[in-house]
């Protein structure tokens, strides 16, 4: 597996999990969280969108990819333009 592979993977699944620490606030869960990830899972499955895809990482589950695309693009537009821009600039260094 490639450099570039593995930081991209440890970025996403960072962004993963930092977003789903923010399921409790001050002990109240925020039920607009999962309607968002519900929304981005959604629309990145209709579309098929994977942005694993994009990078040339492959999964062996069957919309594991467009899945975690969905939770991603759920983090708003600031998030997936700040991960267009790492990706690109570890592609970059990569090569």
């Amino acid at each position: 597996m490639q450099y570039f592979s593995l930081i991209f993977l440890a970025v996403i699944v960072e962004g993963i999990i930092t977003y789903i620490k923010e399921f409790f606030v001050k002990g109240r869960f925020q039920w607009q969280l999962l309607i968002s990830i519900l929304i981005g899972v959604f629309v990145a499955v209709a579309y098929g969108v994977d942005i694993f895809a994009l990078v040339g990482l492959n999964s062996f589950i069957p919309y594991l990819g467009s899945v975690l695309t969905g939770i991603l693009i759920s983090r708003g537009s600031n998030y997936i333009f700040d991960l267009v821009k790492s990706i690109a600039t570890a592609q970059e260094k990569a090569t």
